[in-house]
């Protein structure tokens, strides 16, 4: 039997070999077992090691490595950008302005950052999935501390002009962060864009392990942010614990290798993405959640009428892994909150596969891909009591 396709990059991307031989030679060594925060020969040689992943990370975001804090992952760098650098405001500055499609990190934090007595404006994408800077604009106030964006959405896809919003917080003095997990390593970000203070991203979106990310913090002028966990000041302060050295080695990797296919890879991936909504074309009536463009090159949110989208994805179970929403969002079972600020019902939203395209997938995958799913989505709807399909959306 053929091997599944893999179209959940989103979710996660596979770990690349040489990042796993990577973090294999590693744990092997000898010489790197010791604490990197260890005075000693064997420490020294360990923190050497910390360096040089750092650098790599940093390359790739065209950060300084002195910008870049260690983390366990996206979910802990949002949450330290949001939650840190709110609480390091004094009580003049106690409003955030943050969007309804955010990423459950984003969400959850500035829910909490309200159940402690802070403002939040909540801003509504457009029916495209845009957040756009005017509506940034229109929601600063004197008393805002944060604005905090994702750059590209995970479950449609849609970029926001980071570069636009940062520039409105830099003339105003307000701390900007962007949640960058699904973008780094897909599309060139730049931390030297004036006015981007935090930017969070993390491994396994790119071909490194899951269990590590990144805060980068501007460094000058830099912007204050308190930790949310202490034990030894490690990180600048801003992150206590021992790192993890083989997450690090695979990490630093993973980034260099992301930045050296960065050229011609989402071109590539791209034209793979629109060559899999052409063909599936053959489902119809079918639709599109978010705009094409601009968007990260290898997300596709798509809603196929009169089908749940679970019962699709057990069609395809064993032929194609994909998901129908966000995988931080599956434990819950409700509709998807990005679809519905999107205007879409409920059976619409039902409706929805989200296929995510990688540095692994082909030309080949994208046509068995869609030729297996046009034969599933043909096999439910003939399911499908008389005039159901012109019922349902």
């Amino acid at each position: 039997m053929a091997r599944a396709l893999y179209l959940d990059h989103a979710a996660t991307a596979p770990l690349d070999p040489r990042v796993a031989d990577a973090m294999a030679a590693c744990l092997a060594d000898p010489e790197l077992q010791a604490n990197p925060a260890s005075a000693h020969a064997a420490g020294r040689a360990a923190a050497e090691q910390v360096a040089l992943a750092r650098g790599q990370v940093a390359r790739l975001v065209n950060a300084s490595p002195e910008a870049i804090v260690f983390t366990s992952g996206a979910t802990e760098s949002v949450n330290l950008a949001a939650l840190g650098a709110v609480r390091a405001c004094g009580p003049g500055r106690r409003h955030v302005v943050t969007s309804r499609i955010e990423h459950r990190a984003g969400l959850d934090a500035c829910r909490q950052l309200e159940r402690e007595g802070h403002e939040v404006t909540w801003l509504a994408p457009g029916r495209d999935g845009l957040i756009r800077a005017e509506q940034v604009a229109a929601a600063l106030r004197e008393d805002t501390a944060l604005v905090s964006l994702m750059h590209a959405n995970n479950e449609i896809g849609t970029l926001t002009d980071i570069g636009a919003v940062a520039g409105l917080c830099e003339a105003r003095g307000i701390t900007f962060h962007t949640d960058a997990a699904q973008s780094v390593g897909k599309v060139a970000v730049d931390c030297a864009v004036p006015g981007i203070a935090l930017l969070s991203f993390c491994a396994h979106k790119l071909g490194g392990p899951k269990g590590v990310g990144a805060l980068y913090v501007r460094r000058r002028p830099r912007p204050q942010v308190q930790p949310l966990q202490f034990g030894g000041g490690h990180e600048g302060g801003l992150r206590s614990g021992t790192l993890a050295l083989h997450q690090l080695a695979g990490f630093g990797l993973a980034c260099e290798l992301a930045g050296a296919a960065l050229g011609e890879e989402p071109a590539r991936i791209r034209t793979l993405r629109e060559r899999l909504w052409q063909q599936l074309q053959a489902a119809a009536p079918l639709w599109r959640n978010g705009a094409a463009e601009p968007s990260v090159p290898g997300i596709l949110s798509v809603g196929f009428a009169g089908i749940e989208g679970e019962s699709l994805l057990l069609e395809l179970d064993g032929e194609i892994a994909a998901s129908s929403g966000a995988a931080c969002s599956s434990a819950t079972g409700e509709p998807s909150y990005v679809l519905r600020s999107l205007g879409r019902s409920d059976e619409a939203i039902q409706a929805t596969l989200r296929l995510s395209l990688g540095r692994g997938t082909t030309a080949q995958d994208i046509d068995r891909a869609a030729s297996v799913i046009v034969r599933a989505v043909a096999r439910l709807r003939a399911a499908l009591p008389a005039g159901a399909l012109e019922r349902i959306a």
